[in-house]
């Protein structure tokens, strides 16, 4: 619901206020549409198996399901990257060396998100070939395995190869993403002492939206390390376990679903529609129940 809301509210602000509109909005609204796929997506094959239906999918829907589900993933992880990236280049400071970027930024967005599109489509397409339904046939051993699709013809080599490149995508997104980070954990340092130092408020002042924001997003960062790093941990255990245990397949549903569920809350903090409309449920609050407030 809460990315839902989120959604209508960006759609609001598109096609009614464009002048609202900030160049780190389309990332955020391509955030926003990749958290409620991985979550509607997620949600399918856990309500049917917690109902008891069996042999729900067959193998062409198992392939989609997994494709589908890989590849949201990947794309989670570029986003987040992309805003991460985004935001240090907005804060660095005008004697930085990243300083020339600032005016390229918006440019780049698009094609950015069409990378990701485009390397997760490819390197998950090895996924199709390997998944199939779970009650066609029977296999012990290395692979995915959920409550109606397993992996099926998967030698040591090909998944030894598929599971590194994988791995090189994630590592290097996530070094760059922590890197970046850490670049604005150390601006934010820098821009408090030199508050502090100067002692006046013009200067907070000016720039607290873009500390708020990137606070925002140091804080969606975390959250998406830790969880991505908790999942795959988990995953990697359950794809090299020679017997499959449920319980890793519930737990791992329920950290994939962590970030994109937590992630709007972290958004909502900083949009300005959201808190004209706190404020103005507030006052309406205290408009009609000036008894409660006042005893």
């Amino acid at each position: 619901m809460a990315n839902s809301l989120l959604f209508i509210i960006h759609t609001y602000t598109i096609l009614i206020e464009p002048h609202l509109n900030k160049p780190i909005d389309s990332i955020f609204m391509h955030l926003i549409v990749v958290n409620m796929s991985t979550i509607i997506i997620r949600s399918i094959s856990e309500l049917m198996s917690s109902f008891g239906i069996k042999a729900f999918f067959d193998d062409i829907c198992c392939q989609t399901f997994l494709y589908v589900t890989r590849v949201i993933q990947g794309l989670s992880i570029g986003t987040t990257f992309l805003l991460s990236v985004f935001q240090a280049i907005t804060v660095s400071p005008s004697h930085s060396k990243w300083v020339w970027l600032k005016s390229k930024l918006s440019k780049w967005i698009f094609p950015s998100l069409l990378f990701f599109w485009v390397i997760n489509m490819l390197i998950y397409i090895h996924v199709i070939e390997t998944v199939r339904a779970k009650g066609n046939f029977t296999v012990v051993g290395h692979g995915y395995a959920n409550a109606y699709c397993q992996t099926w013809k998967l030698g040591d080599h090909e998944s030894r190869a598929f599971i590194s490149i994988i791995l090189i995508y994630d590592v290097v997104f996530l070094e760059l993403m922590i890197w970046s980070s850490l670049y604005m954990v150390w601006i934010l340092y820098r821009h408090r002492r030199r508050a502090q130092h100067i002692h006046t408020s013009s200067l907070s002042s000016k720039t607290s939206p873009e500390n708020k924001a990137t606070h925002t997003i140091l804080l969606m960062v975390f959250c998406f390390v830790f969880f991505y790093l908790s999942n795959n941990c988990l995953m990697l255990y359950g794809f090299f376990a020679s017997e499959k245990n449920s319980r890793f397949e519930v737990i791992g549903g329920i950290l994939h679903s962590c970030y994109p569920t937590f992630c709007p809350f972290f958004l909502m903090k900083n949009n300005k529609i959201i808190l004209k409309l706190t404020s103005f449920l507030s006052n309406m609050r205290m408009t009609h129940c000036p008894r409660a407030f006042s005893g």
